[in-house]
């Protein structure tokens, strides 16, 4: 079975509710939770997950649009990114 890893990232101003709304869109497209780190910095929410849709097919285009959607419906920045892009983007 063929493997797709992401790192997703939230930011925004904290309120009720943000985990729950982002990990129900992750749930809806059955993207699983790898990794996962959140903190609160002075009232503005911060989470980095690492996450895995165990589907060969998986439309990365379409998740990538229903999490950026519900993050703005949220009010937060939502970032899905291939986890090779990332570590490509990031190499020292």
């Amino acid at each position: 079975m063929a493997s797709s890893r992401f790192i997703i990232t939230v930011i925004g101003s904290d309120r009720v509710g943000i985990v729950a709304r982002i990990t129900t869109v992750m749930a809806n497209f059955n993207v699983n939770i790898v990794d996962i780190t959140q903190t609160i910095m002075q009232g503005i929410f911060t989470m980095i997950m690492l996450a895995e849709a165990p589907q060969e097919n998986f439309d990365l285009a379409a998740f990538q649009e229903a999490m950026d959607a519900e993050g703005k419906s949220l009010g937060v920045e939502v970032k899905v990114q291939h986890e090779d892009v990332f570590r490509f983007m990031h190499r020292i």
